[in-house]
């Protein structure tokens, strides 16, 4: 779809122009993750990264307008004999995932597994992408679990043998996370996957989506983290919020124009620091 993701990168370069806020927010994300680079470096990479976002939501509208497997058939699964291991030897998985690639393609993406899955989510601030994002979502056949009150329901799902999809790449209010290191900056970040692992000895498999240069998606299972050293302690539960963290920051690193810099990932400060 040459033309649509055209059009989608017009949308980016409109939405740079116009959502100063969002755009700055960018650029400060980038001079702390990349000190080093040139300021007219970062700033295309910004441009680039508000490009993905438009194709992003152009190839979603394609995706309810088109057959499920049409949108199948340009999807790449690659590494699934890991998330097959961990399946076979636990009947359950926790994925670890982030705003990378097309990440909406992953509830999609699924249907290659033969697993089931459950995701947890929560509302989006537009409403109008919110009911895009449900209607999107829920045609690929997931389970959604709202993050609003989502212990019982996950546990209850990892009971019945499925997958539960997680993405910890976003702030978390400092009641609800731990600061760990991200991009060499202390980062507020939800304990809930390491909690879970942890409590009910899950693996915790990393899954990231890729854009393609040819226009195919390609979506990387990688082998589950190795358990927590001190099962059942708050420290096991920093600690694997770190990895967690970590895996997450390499795959960034790799496609950085493809994760979500507009996202003020930083806001929330440590206590020492006297604000956030």
């Amino acid at each position: 779809m040459p033309v649509g993701l055209w059009l989608g990168r017009r949308l980016g370069d409109a939405a740079y122009v116009l959502l100063r806020r969002r755009r700055q927010l960018a650029l400060d994300n980038l001079a702390r993750a990349y000190p080093a680079l040139p300021l007219p470096a970062r700033e295309r990479l910004a441009r680039h990264a508000s490009q993905h976002l438009g194709m992003t939501l152009v190839e979603l509208a394609r995706v309810l307008a088109r057959p499920l497997d049409a949108t199948l058939e340009r999807i790449r699964l690659q590494g699934v004999q890991h998330l097959v291991a961990a399946m076979t030897a636990h009947g359950r998985a926790l994925l670890l995932t982030a705003h990378l690639g097309n990440w909406e393609l992953l509830a999609a993406a699924h249907r290659l597994t033969n697993f089931p899955l459950s995701i947890v989510v929560r509302p989006l601030d537009a409403p109008w992408l919110d009911a895009l994002a449900e209607r999107l979502r829920r045609r690929t056949g997931v389970e959604l679990i709202d993050k609003r009150g989502a212990l019982r329901p996950v546990l209850h799902a990892l009971r019945r043998g499925r997958m539960i999809g997680i993405l910890m790449d976003q702030n978390a209010a400092r009641h609800e996370g731990v600061f760990v290191d991200f991009f060499g900056r202390p980062a507020s970040t939800s304990r809930s996957i390491a909690l879970l692992a942890v409590r009910t000895r899950t693996p915790v498999v990393p899954v990231f989506a890729r854009r393609d240069p040819d226009g195919y998606h390609t979506v990387v299972v990688h082998p589950a983290l190795e358990p927590a050293a001190s099962n059942g302690s708050e420290t096991a539960v920093v600690e694997l919020t770190a990895r967690c963290t970590a895996v997450i920051e390499r795959a960034i690193r790799e496609t950085p124009e493809q994760w979500l810099w507009s996202h003020d990932r930083w806001r929330t400060r440590p206590p020492d620091e006297g604000h956030g």
